[in-house]
């Protein structure tokens, strides 16, 4: 794929959402660094159900570190791994309390080395808490990269350098949401809904996917 078909499909999905963001729901910092530790493998739905009975009972490290492991786990049971993401976000809790004054880091490093904090996990509070270019890849935005084009590659590290690579420079900033918005709900997994995408004349996919029948 080359420049010029890159910028066309970025300048679509711009104008049809001028302001993407995150479909978690947080209010800080904080609060948008755990709603994503605990989306692993989770639904944002899901996620937002468990965080809208926690956040009004704890919504700062100190608050929720005083719950402990046993006091959380109530209110993200729903969730997947719940039991582990506990431990986890208990951990994370301690370390922002006894190493950043409370406060969530602002450097790749400091973020990673929180527990149950990756790469993926980083990027997304880098990118959508304090306005940093970077484009988290989870299964949404490696399929789309892969199925489009825009960023082929055959694991994760890969596509996002070469995303970082690729993306012009003033789409960088949203890119990580216009792509998982449009894996989430246009070039799905099983059946991409082709038939109903801005960007399917750019898109180098070959197995396009027809307009249904009526009544299917």
């Amino acid at each position: 794929m080359n420049a010029a078909k890159r910028r066309e499909i970025f300048l679509r999905l711009r104008a049809a959402n001028e302001k993407p963001t995150t479909e978690l729901d947080y209010t800080t910092p904080f609060e948008l660094l755990i709603a994503v530790l605990l989306s692993a493998q989770a639904t944002d739905v899901g996620v937002n159900k468990a965080t809208r009975k926690l956040y009004p009972v704890a919504n700062t490290p100190a608050a929720m570190f005083a719950l402990g492991v046993e006091g959380l786990m109530p209110y993200i049971q729903t969730i997947g791994l719940y039991r582990t993401k506990a431990k986890n976000v208990i951990a994370t809790c301690r370390i922002l309390l006894e190493q950043h004054g409370g406060e969530v880091p602002r450097t790749r490093e400091e973020l990673e080395a929180l527990p149950g904090v990756g790469r993926k996990t980083a990027n997304v509070v880098l990118n959508t808490a304090f306005g940093e270019p970077t484009i988290a890849v989870d299964t949404h935005i490696f399929r789309v990269s892969n199925r489009t084009g825009i960023a082929p590659g055959k694991n994760v590290d890969i596509v996002e350098q070469k995303l970082l690579k690729f993306v012009p420079d003033e789409f960088k900033l949203d890119a990580h949401h216009w792509l998982i918005l449009h894996g989430r709900y246009t070039c799905i997994a099983r059946k991409p809904k082709c038939w109903n995408c801005i960007i399917a004349d750019l898109c180098e996919y070959k197995a396009k996917t027809p307009l249904p029948e009526k009544g299917v």
